[in-house]
């Protein structure tokens, strides 16, 4: 939850900073999506259940990776998230 919610207060507080837009637009994208599947996962009893608190653990890895990216000033782009973070960085103005 923390990846996409760290990712709107940035949004919502930076309005000029093309970098960390981008950077806050690739978070919500990566870790609604991870929100969205551990969602279902945690439906199916059991291997749900386990694979969903793998996948929190992986998660939660990435969310630090990114982060750290961040701080050392490196536009990091995940394969189809990064993409769509630029396009959305330069169309949607909140």
């Amino acid at each position: 939850m923390f990846g996409w919610l760290s990712g709107l207060i940035f949004l919502l507080i930076e309005k000029e900073n093309k970098f960390v837009r981008f950077h806050a637009w690739q978070s919500i994208i990566v870790f609604a999506a991870f929100t969205i599947v551990t969602i279902v996962l945690r439906v199916i009893p059991i291997i749900g259940w386990v694979v969903s608190s793998i996948l929190g653990i992986v998660v939660f890895v990435l969310w630090i990776v990114l982060m750290y990216k961040a701080y050392k000033g490196e536009r990091y782009k995940l394969p189809w998230a990064g993409d769509l973070a630029e396009k959305w960085e330069a169309a949607v103005k909140i």
